[in-house]
C-alpha cells in the first residue's frame, strides 16, 4: 500500500467494502474541537478516532503525554471499527497530517499494512469538491489480529543507550528544539545529539508532502544511518515518519514518549541551543 492517497483516489474507492475511513481531526488546545468539527461535516462513511481517548493510552508519571494505547485496547477499537486484514484504512486530518500519521503508524506497529493517509487532509477533499456528510456511521465490528513490530518503537533506556552513529530527529519547531519557548512540557530544550527536523517543513503550503527529490535533499544528511524521531508526545513526530517512508526509509524508530517522556526522569540531560 502506498503511503499516501490522494483526494481524488479516495472518491473513486468511496463506495468499496473494504476501504475504512478515519477521521482524526483534533486541536491541542481544544481536545473536543476535532470531535466536534466531525460530527456537523466529514468525508462520507467516515468513522472519528479521538487522539487522547483513542489513539492514547493513559498518562503515567512516565510515559509522556499521549502515551501509546495497551495493544488490547488498540485491538478492541479497530475490531469495533470493522478493521481487519481484508479492509485498507485511510486516514485523515486537517492538521498537516500529525494525527492521521499517529494512526498510520499504530497500525502499522500492530501488523496492518494496508492503511495510508489522505494527502492534504480534509481540506484537500473539501477543495476538489467532493461530498461531505454529517450522518454518522455504523460500523460492522470485525475481528482484528495483532501481529506487534517492536523494532518500530524506542523507549527511554534505547534513546539513552542509542549507537553514536544513531541520528535522533527532534520534530518540534525550531524555537522549542532551542529551548527558547516551551509551552506544553516542564523544560525546554531538547535531547543532547538531537538534530532538529521540524516536520512541517516535509510540506507543501498546500499540506502535501514534499516532491521525492526535494524530500530526499533533507534526509540526505543522514540517508544511510539509523533514526529515531521524537517531538513533544509522540504525535508529530509521526508525520516525519510519513515523510520518512515515503522517502525510502520505512525503518526509522519512533520514540514514543518523546521530549514530555524524557524530561519525566529528572537525571536525563537538557541541551539547548543548535547543535
Amino acid at each position: 500500500m502506498q503511503t499516501f492517497v490522494s483526494p481524488q483516489w479516495l472518491h473513486d474507492h468511496l463506495d468499496d467494502e473494504h476501504i475504512i475511513i478515519v477521521d482524526c481531526r483534533f486541536v491541542l488546545t481544544d481536545a473536543e474541537a476535532g470531535e466536534t468539527a466531525y460530527q456537523e461535516d466529514h468525508i462520507p462513511g467516515a468513522l472519528y478516532f479521538h487522539l487522547s481517548r483513542d489513539l492514547s493510552g493513559e498518562k503515567k508519571e512516565h510515559g509522556g503525554r499521549h502515551p501509546l494505547p495497551e495493544i488490547g485496547d488498540l485491538v478492541s477499537l479497530f475490531s469495533q471499527a470493522g478493521i481487519d486484514q481484508s479492509k485498507t484504512v485511510i486516514a485523515y486530518d486537517d492538521q498537516d497530517m500529525a494525527y492521521a500519521g499517529r494512526l498510520w503508524w499504530l497500525l502499522r506497529y500492530l501488523g496492518h499494512d494496508n492503511t495510508a493517509v489522505l494527502e492534504g487532509g480534509y481540506s484537500a477533499w473539501k477543495k476538489a469538491g467532493f461530498a461531505v456528510t454529517a450522518e454518522l456511521p455504523s460500523p460492522v465490528p470485525s475481528a482484528f489480529v495483532p501481529a506487534v513490530r517492536p523494532d518500530m518503537l524506542v523507549d527511554v533506556q534505547g534513546v539513552r543507550e542509542r549507537s553514536p552513529e544513531t541520528v535522533l530527529l527532534d520534530s518540534r519547531a525550531g524555537e522549542r528544539y532551542r529551548g527558547e519557548v516551551e509551552p506544553l512540557d516542564p523544560k525546554a530544550g531538547h535531547i543532547p545529539g538531537a538534530l532538529n527536523f521540524f516536520y512541517k517543513d516535509n510540506l507543501t503550503s498546500e499540506q502535501t508532502l514534499l516532491a521525492k527529490e526535494k524530500l530526499d535533499e533533507r534526509i540526505a544528511p543522514f540517508a544511510d544511518k539509523e533514526i529515531i524521531v521524537y517531538c513533544g508526545s509522540g504525535v508529530t513526530a509521526c508525520s516525519n515518519l510519513l515523510a520518512l517512508h515515503a522517502a525510502g526509509r520505512p525503518d526509522a524508530k519512533l520514540y514514543a514518549g518523546s521530549w514530555s517522556d524524557w524530561v519525566s526522569y529528572p537525571e536525563n540531560p537538557v541541551a539547548t541551543g543548535d547543535e
